[in-house]
């Protein structure tokens, strides 16, 4: 009994991890934007993503994003089946997240909850009307900088001691050139779940914040290996120099 009790652990942490995560931080952009900006929702992001690695990532090391999963099972650090079960949690997460933001925010009058609802996009959905091309690019490009921190300060799976700083920093800055581009999502987890909410043409640019912060992962992933030495690369090293 123990024993499951334990395995279920990690997989609950980043159900509700995720969930924190899109109910305060895609909540700070619904209900908020207005008197917080650009920056107060970056900063949201930041600290929300903060407390949680001190929180959750000793039980699950707080991935709270699929393309973060993808990262440490392409490093070799967790299994397939531990991806798989950390996938479902967060995109059930994120849409459990989503729900109860969409509920509270129905009580506030005249707040719109249509078209944006903190959702991600391009075109005529983006601030700046960035096309396709290019928040395909931009999101790639900010899942690399948040996946490559997470693999560089973590050495396993847990997040433990100052690990949750640099990341959460991470997400802060990501957030603060990524907003006026996409929203800002590095996390197909946090994008599905507003996305539902947000009505059809969110969900039909979904595609684009699944794949691209996905290859944003492998990419980092794939760079990590050249400018980060294995444990074991070290023991030899030290050995070599003895």
């Amino acid at each position: 009994m123990e024993t499951t009790r334990l395995e279920t652990r990690p997989i609950i942490s980043e159900f509700v991890g995720t969930l924190l995560l899109v109910f305060f931080a895609v909540g700070s952009a619904v209900l908020a934007a207005d008197y917080i900006g650009t920056v107060g929702i970056a900063l949201a992001f930041g600290f929300t993503l903060l407390a949680l690695a001190y929180a959750l990532g000793p039980i699950s090391g707080c991935h709270v994003n699929p393309a973060v999963t993808l990262g440490m099972l392409a490093a070799g650090r967790i299994s397939v089946r531990t991806a798989v079960e950390y996938w479902i949690a967060q995109f059930l997460g994120g849409i459990a997240g989503a729900a109860i933001l969409f509920l509270l925010a129905k009580q506030v009058p005249g707040l719109e909850t249509s078209g944006a609802f903190g959702s991600n996009g391009y075109g005529d959905r983006s601030a700046v009307h960035i096309n396709t091309g290019g928040a395909f690019l931009a999101e790639v490009v900010l899942t690399f900088l948040l996946v490559f921190v997470v693999l560089a300060v973590t050495h396993k799976v847990a997040v433990v001691g100052f690990d949750g700083l640099p990341i959460g920093l991470a997400l802060g800055v990501i957030h603060l050139v990524g907003i006026p581009l996409t929203g800002t999502s590095v996390n197909p987890a946090r994008s599905f779940g507003p996305a539902i909410f947000a009505g059809t043409d969110a969900l039909e640019q979904f595609w684009l914040f699944l794949i691209a912060p996905l290859v944003g992962a492998v990419l980092a992933t794939l760079c990590h290996q050249f400018t980060h030495p294995r444990p074991g690369d070290l023991l030899d090293r030290e050995r070599a120099e003895v």
